[in-house]
């Protein structure tokens, strides 16, 4: 008994290691999720507030819709209502009696308007374009979210980058001081040398952790522009290929040409003037007439104390049925000037749109122009940068044999790499710079920003 008792302890200290061992996998599987760049923007499209309120606004939009479609039908309504009566009533001259009477009415109408100066008919279509023209916000809404992320994932690959190029330098640091420390004990340098390594090396080890402070904010940036917990939070490391010239568009002229045929806010800019042109349609019906058409059924049942031989209420009701029509048109004579001041008003509306049209294809074309212009100079800085860096560290190399035989100083030295780390800053710099701005104009050419 002892011996099963044994084993069902081993068996279930077994089981109790084998769960927790899961719950960690699990743990650490949680942990080491990393978010691509294509998960950041498909995230931030879908959970973005702006995003659902504007997609709210589309379900509105369609009960818009619903609301002018159901104006072209006629409205049907029904009517009950019961009455009592009591007090004294005056039953032949001079005669008063107390007096109890009922009344039932019952009716049923039917009513349709016929003609409004295609009133109707333009606001149902303004209630479409208005749904299209949300639509298009929607979309312009998510470039500008996708744009954004992007920007915020290059800034913290950029940081990245900068933070392994400072741990380098803390390496290098390290080993220079130990050779230092070498050198002194062998009576080659002085001492003095070894405080200036381990100036350089507090140095470096203090670029190292500006640079991953700098790594961390660019993250939490990250995630709270994605609206998710920071802890944890990491995102997976692209390797930015070294960039060519190739990014960049021979010529603004396709971009231009492009954009001003398919960017959204050209398109809101034309559906403004459409819907504008609807407001002024609809302020002219002001001045038609207007017909409508209706039907009525109905009938009723009365009752009183001073009655005799009254019908019965079935019969009451079908003897007191009848039928009305009406017909009615309304014309326009004066309106004390409403009618002109609302159009004249939907026409200067109308006038304000098209400048509006034009004020965003100049703003479109002057955006693109400064964008490319921006490219190229960061493309001539991204060249000047490599060039600036090959020839630093071919001055660097031959610093450090110089220092090996003796023939320079270590702060000379120091010189030497402080001018190669500015370099290699300012060629990730100009890299990450470039490759931005070439994405700005491939979110103009309506490219994907992911690739």
């Amino acid at each position: 008994m002892k011996k099963k008792n044994n084993f069902r302890k081993i068996h279930m200290k077994n089981y109790f290691l084998f769960l927790a061992f899961m719950i960690l996998c699990i743990s650490v599987s949680a942990q080491q999720k990393k978010w691509t760049l294509q998960e950041c923007v498909s995230y931030a499209l879908e959970n973005n507030i702006t995003v659902k309120q504007t997609e709210n606004a589309l379900l509105s939009n369609e009960q818009d819709i619903l609301a002018a479609k159901g104006q072209f039908l006629p409205s049907v309504s029904a009517s009950a209502s019961q009455g009592l009566s009591l007090g004294t009533s005056l039953v032949a001259e001079g005669i008063f009696a107390n007096r109890t009477s009922h009344s039932t009415n019952l009716g049923v109408s039917v009513s349709q308007n016929v003609f409004n100066g295609f009133r109707t008919l333009n606001l149902y279509k303004q209630s479409k374009l208005t749904r299209e023209t949300n639509e298009l916000e929607l979309n312009r809404i998510k470039d500008d979210i996708s744009l954004n992320v992007v920007n915020a994932y290059l800034n913290v690959l950029f940081n990245k980058e900068n933070l392994e190029t400072a741990e380098v330098q803390y390496q290098f640091s390290e080993k220079q001081l130990t050779q230092v420390k070498n050198l002194v004990d062998a009576g080659v340098q002085p001492r003095a040398n070894i405080y200036d390594a381990e100036a350089t090396l507090s140095r470096d080890t203090q670029q190292v952790t500006i640079a991953d402070n700098n790594y961390n904010l660019a993250l939490l940036a990250l995630s709270q522009f994605l609206q998710v917990p920071f802890n944890n939070f990491d995102v997976v490391i692209i390797d930015i290929n070294t960039p060519s010239e190739g990014l960049l568009y021979s010529s603004v002229t396709p971009v231009l040409n492009y954009a001003l045929e398919n960017r959204i806010e050209i398109k809101i800019a034309e559906k403004n003037i459409e819907n504008a042109q609807l407001n002024t349609e609809i302020s002219k019906s002001g001045y038609l007439p207007n017909v409508s058409l209706s039907y009525g059924f109905g009938t009723n049942a009365f009752y009183s104390n001073l009655a005799n031989n009254q019908a019965a209420f079935i019969d009451q009701l079908d003897d007191n049925k009848g039928h009305s029509f009406n017909l009615r048109v309304g014309i326009p004579i004066f309106s004390r000037f409403q009618n002109k001041t609302s159009v004249a008003k939907s026409k200067i509306q109308e006038d304000n749109s098209k400048l509006r049209l034009d004020q965003a294809k100049l703003d479109l074309e002057s955006n693109i122009q400064r964008a490319y212009t921006d490219a190229q100079a960061a493309l001539k800085a991204y060249m000047a940068a490599k060039k600036s860096m090959a020839s630093q560290e071919l001055a660097f190399n031959n610093s450090k044999e110089r220092y090996n035989i003796g023939s320079m100083t270590s702060f000379e030295l120091e010189q030497a790499r402080v001018q190669l780390i500015n370099a290699q800053s300012s060629l990730i710099n100009a890299k990450y710079d470039f490759v931005f701005k070439t994405k700005v104009l491939d979110f103009y050419m309506g490219r994907s920003l992911t690739n």
